[in-house]
């Protein structure tokens, strides 16, 4: 079931936080930035992986740490491979194809709940108008939590059902 909720999603008592980047991603704007800063291993474990990999848009990679954090990053947008070029915006069809691939993830892992933000819509550029019904349509049909963190409020829990 969606729940969309308002508060700080990095507070949230979901088994998992998903979130969207890039390949090579530097994770130095929005969500990704908190996240790096709070779990600096992820991120270089991420580049690792897509050093290793070269993951194409629409794939998705998961992270576990300590404490049973896990993370899931969405390839939604266009990679910033080479230099210091950086991450393209989302498509609509790269959000997609990572929705499906977390859809994957969720039932393979047995997941029980998982946080997302308002996906693809701050550094990535789209409307929400143009995610929500990606997620829904990909998610929708999961008999588990799925807490849409639609507004931000630092240092605040959300109400999640």
């Amino acid at each position: 079931m969606i729940h969309e909720v308002e508060g700080d999603i990095l507070l949230t008592s979901a088994q998992v936080i998903a979130h969207g980047v890039a390949a090579n991603d530097p994770m130095n704007q929005g969500l990704a930035l908190s996240l790096h800063e709070r779990y600096p291993s992820m991120h270089k474990d991420f580049h690792h992986w897509c050093h290793q990999q070269h993951p194409k848009p629409g794939e998705a990679w998961v992270w576990g740490g300590a404490e049973g954090v896990r993370i899931v990053n969405l390839l939604s947008q266009e990679g910033g491979y080479g230099g210091n070029k950086k991450p393209g915006k989302a498509s609509e069809s790269n959000v997609n194809h990572a929705l499906r691939s977390l859809k994957k993830i969720i039932q393979k892992e047995g997941f029980t709940s998982v946080a997302l933000p308002r996906l693809a819509t701050g550094v990535g550029g789209l409307e929400w108008s143009q995610v929500k019904p990606l997620i829904e349509s990909q998610l929708g049909d999961l008999e588990i939590s799925i807490y849409i963190y639609t507004v931000f409020h630092a240092g605040q829990k959300a109400n999640e059902p």
